[in-house]
C-alpha cells in the first residue's frame, strides 16, 4: 500500500529523525522556563499537524499551514532572536570544539561519571548571609556557552566553591568585590568580571546596574545569575535575561538543580 510506504525506513531516515530530535531538545532547552516555551510547543504542535495533513494527501488544508509556516520564519526570527542567538554562541562556542567537549555537550548521552556538580547550598548559603548583611554581589554559573570573552576582564583565580571563600570575596573591603563572580564546574575562576550590560528597557526602575549586568550575560549566554541588592538585600534569580520568581531558598536551590542537570 502506498499509504504505508513511510514505514520503509532507510539509514538516512533514521540520521534525519537523530537531527531532528537532537536540534528539537537544544532549542527546548534555550526556551524552557521562558515565556518562549509555550510559543515553541505551539510551532511543533502546527508543525507536526501539517506534515500529519500532507502524509493524508489533505491538499487544503495542507497548503493553508505550509503557507502559514513559510510566512511565519520572519516573525518566528523576531519573536525567538534571542533565543537563536544563543543558539549560534553555543555552537559556536571557542570550547565547542576541544576534546570531549562535543559529547558532552549532548546531555541526554553523558554518563553520569561525567557530569560536575556545582555546590549549589554553598553559593546559597553565602548569599544568605549576603543578603542578611545587605552585602551586594553578582555571581555567574556557566552552562553551555564560553565565558572566556568576559573573564579576560577581571581577575583569574582558581578556588573550590564554599561560603567563606565567597563570602569573603564580596565583602565591602575586599579588594574583589566590585565586578561579577564566575562559577565554572564547582570553581571560582574569576572576580572583579566586567558585564554587558543590558539596555532591555522592561526591566524595574528599581533594580540597579547589578540587576541589568546579570540579565545581560544572561541574553548573551545561557549562564546562570544570581545577585544580592545591597540596598534591600533582596536575592534575585535571572536566566534567559529574565527574572525567576521563587518563593524561598529552598525553591530556588532545587530550580537551580534542575537548570544546571
Amino acid at each position: 500500500m502506498d499509504f504505508l510506504n513511510f514505514l520503509d525506513f532507510k539509514i538516512t531516515d533514521i540520521i534525519d529523525i537523530i537531527l531532528v530530535a537532537v536540534l528539537l531538545y537544544y532549542i527546548y532547552k534555550l526556551v524552557r522556563g521562558s515565556v518562549a516555551i509555550n510559543i515553541f510547543i505551539g510551532i511543533v504542535i502546527i508543525w507536526g499537524f501539517w506534515k500529519l495533513t500532507e502524509l493524508l494527501e489533505m491538499e487544503m488544508i495542507s497548503s493553508m499551514l505550509g503557507g502559514f509556516m513559510s510566512v511565519g520564519v520572519i516573525a518566528l526570527i523576531i519573536v525567538f532572536h534571542q533565543e537563536i542567538r544563543k543558539f549560534l554562541l553555543m555552537i559556536g562556542s571557542t570550547n565547542f570544539a576541544n576534546k570531549r567537549n562535543f559529547i558532552r555537550r549532548i546531555r541526554f548521552l553523558r554518563p553520569e561519571g561525567l557530569s560536575t556538580r556545582n555546590d549549589i547550598d554553598a553559593i546559597l548559603s553565602s548569599c544568605e548571609i549576603m543578603a542578611n548583611s545587605k552585602t551586594g554581589a553578582i555571581i555567574v554559573i556557566k552552562r553551555n556557552n564560553s565565558l572566556d570573552f568576559v573573564k579576560s576582564s577581571g581577575d583569574q583565580m582558581y578556588a573550590e566553591v564554599n561560603q567563606p571563600i565567597l563570602s569573603s570575596i564580596f565583602y565591602k573591603n575586599s579588594p574583589l568585590h566590585d565586578g561579577a563572580t564566575i562559577i565554572e564546574n564547582n570553581f571560582i575562576v574569576a572576580t572583579r568580571v566586567i558585564l554587558p550590560v543590558s539596555n532591555e528597557r522592561n526591566i524595574p526602575l528599581r533594580f540597579g546596574l547589578r540587576h541589568r549586568a546579570a540579565v545581560g550575560i544572561t541574553e548573551r549566554t545561557d549562564a546562570l545569575a544570581l545577585v544580592v541588592s545591597e540596598e534591600t538585600g533582596t536575592i534575585s534569580y535571572i536566566k534567559n535575561g529574565e527574572f525567576v520568581l521563587f518563593k524561598n531558598l529552598d525553591e530556588l536551590g532545587n530550580m537551580m538543580k534542575e537548570d544546571l542537570i
